[in-house]
């Protein structure tokens, strides 16, 4: 008796093993290897202006977005909807969105649920709040991406999906480029975007905007180099109060228009070197531009960080 009860546990014992071990495989994020694996195929270029629609937050704005619209071939149009570290969650309707009224007046807002299900945009870029762990751990960042997708695929099938990896605050205790280092694989790769393709189809032309390791190979450059043109350091790409406080996340002129390189680089599938620099703002009035030898430098990194990652669908 002892005996085949020594047996049976142990075949208990195995049995909630092998159970475990299932769940895990079933449950586990993806390794940031398979999601690379799943995104290198290349995109072929829009052989057309494109028309775009940015779901965001103030790591969006207006600027960045009209920026772009500048960058791009004639025709080249866009709508946001934006708040203030708005979550995926909350753009789809299962949360208040914060400052949604002050962000979106401007004529470029569009309805997010309108613009996604009308199926009259080219690609459909989609951000996710920061802190990116909250984002997960709290408002399931990793579903709310699927439900984005699959509602922009069904409203129209040969849309393009991004999601646009951004940054987190500079005093991050982490340090901000060691963070930067780590949480594409770990986060934006294995617990969002990894979940996310796992409840899609396998040919989804879902990609990323690898914005975030854009910025961190220009701030190692220029810092490496004690500074170039008029950007000294890292602190030069944020904005400042008027008492001169930096603010920590939000991108100025300069910043914005490095994030609108790497949008044009992976929208249009091209090289953004030998683009103009002397941009305007959203409402018109002349944004501050990076030195000419600031801008190139900024374009040939956009240039070899998007190509270098093989998220994006550029051939490397």
């Amino acid at each position: 008796m002892t005996r085949r009860m020594t047996i049976l546990g142990g075949l208990a014992g195995m049995g909630a093993a092998v159970t475990g071990a299932l769940y895990w495989g079933l449950t586990r994020p993806p390794s940031p290897a398979k999601v690379r694996a799943r995104l290198a195929a290349p995109l072929p270029a829009s052989p057309r202006p494109m028309s775009v629609f940015h779901l965001g937050h103030s790591l969006v704005n207006r600027d960045m977005p009209a920026m772009l619209a500048q960058l791009a071939p004639p025709g080249h149009r866009y709508d946001s909807q934006l708040g203030w570290g708005t979550t995926l969650q909350a753009h789809w309707g299962d949360a208040p969105i914060n400052g949604f009224d002050t962000e979106n007046a401007h004529p470029r807002f569009r309805p997010a649920h309108e613009a996604v299900d009308s199926g009259d945009y080219d690609a459909v870029v989609l951000t996710e709040m920061v802190e990116i762990r909250a984002s997960i751990r709290w408002y399931d960042s990793p579903g709310y991406l699927a439900r984005w997708a699959a509602k922009a695929l069904s409203a129209r099938p040969d849309v393009r999906l991004y999601l646009y990896e951004t940054w987190h605050p500079l005093d991050d205790p982490e340090g901000w480029l060691d963070r930067l280092d780590r949480d594409l694989d770990r986060y934006w790769l294995s617990r969002v975007l990894g979940p996310a393709l796992n409840q899609l189809p396998d040919d989804i032309p879902l990609r990323v905007i690898p914005a975030g390791q854009v910025l961190a190979a220009f701030v190692r450059a220029v810092e490496g180099r004690d500074g170039l043109g008029n950007v000294r350091d890292r602190t030069a790409l944020f904005q400042r109060a008027e008492d001169g406080t930096i603010d920590p996340i939000h991108l100025n002129d300069l910043g914005n228009y490095l994030v609108a390189l790497v949008h044009f680089a992976v929208l249009y599938q091209s090289s953004p070197v030998g683009l103009p620099h002397q941009l305007t703002r959203a409402d018109g009035t002349p944004a501050t531009a990076p030195d000419p030898q600031v801008a190139r430098l900024m374009q040939e990194l956009t240039d070899d960080v998007v190509r270098a990652q093989g998220l994006s669908g550029l051939p490397v």
